[in-house]
């Protein structure tokens, strides 16, 4: 079956992933037909396969995708660009969060012992990936003179960690599994790089926002859950589903006026 160009075309980096599938049923349910990349093809087809029995009007390319090499990513375009489809609307979603791991074992999350190599591991998808996807895919939204491209931070991309909700009793002086700051410095950097795309290719009509997301309930520790609900003024952390209807509204063509900006979804955390 030929693939649809009635409608618009959205593509998901890390699609396979926590929210990736939300992010992408949230576009399905706009209308748009959805290419989804992820380095796991299995959890792709899955995924594809339960999309299209809930929107059987849309279409729906899998890519197995590393989007840290930007020959897959031009492959991936080639690919598209063969198949005469555009993405209009690019969800830089993809990510490393990184483990937590005990200062005592070799891999260490202190400064101190930080792993250059790792970190370097940790950057290349949320910088690097994110830039490789934005540069190929925005070049062709400015080249057709439009598209949209949301980019998926994290609370911890506008505050530092509280480091304290990793130990049970908050006392700084015996956390000994820290939140990597690889994870920091990713997502601090998608804001600069939505900054800079939203002056760059504005003239083209290309409109790039970001979206901060807050803390996502999935099997934490009881201690985590608890610490960490302390500190939202929601007093609770934020379902799978509660990003979806960001996403569509960051989608939309009637949100035609809001570029550079950063929507911050967190239950209010970052406010105290």
């Amino acid at each position: 079956m030929a693939y649809s160009t009635n409608k618009k075309n959205a593509l998901v980096t890390g699609a396979a992933g926590l929210l990736g599938p939300y992010h992408a049923e949230a576009l399905a349910e706009s209308g748009f037909n959805l290419i989804l990349i992820d380095l796991n093809i299995k959890k792709l087809n899955l995924l594809s396969k339960r999309l299209k029995k809930k929107f059987n009007k849309i279409k729906i390319i899998n890519q197995a995708c590393d989007i840290r090499s930007e020959k897959q990513i031009l492959d991936l375009k080639n690919y598209l660009r063969t198949r005469d489809i555009f993405v209009n609307c690019l969800v830089n979603n993809a990510d490393i969060n990184p483990k937590m791991v005990n200062y005592t074992k070799k891999i260490s999350s202190n400064i101190e012992n930080y792993n250059i190599e790792r970190l370097k591991d940790e950057l290349s998808v949320g910088i690097i990936g994110t830039f490789n996807c934005c540069k190929n895919f925005g070049a062709e939204m400015a080249r057709k003179n439009g598209g949209i491209i949301i980019n998926i931070s994290s609370d911890l991309g506008v505050t530092a960690p509280d480091q304290r909700v990793y130990h049970k009793s908050e006392d700084i002086k015996k956390v000994k599994n820290f939140k990597p700051i690889g994870y920091s410095i990713s997502k601090h950097a998608i804001g600069g790089i939505t900054k800079y795309l939203s002056t760059y290719w504005g003239h083209k009509n290309v409109r790039c926002n970001t979206l901060v997301l807050g803390a996502v309930l999935n099997k934490q520790p009881a201690f985590l859950i608890k610490n960490v609900k302390k500190r939202i003024p929601l007093n609770r952390w934020a379902k799978k589903t509660d990003y979806k209807k960001a996403i569509q509204f960051l989608a939309n063509d009637g949100n035609s006026y809001m570029t550079g900006q950063t929507l911050i979804i967190d239950g209010g955390r970052t406010i105290w």
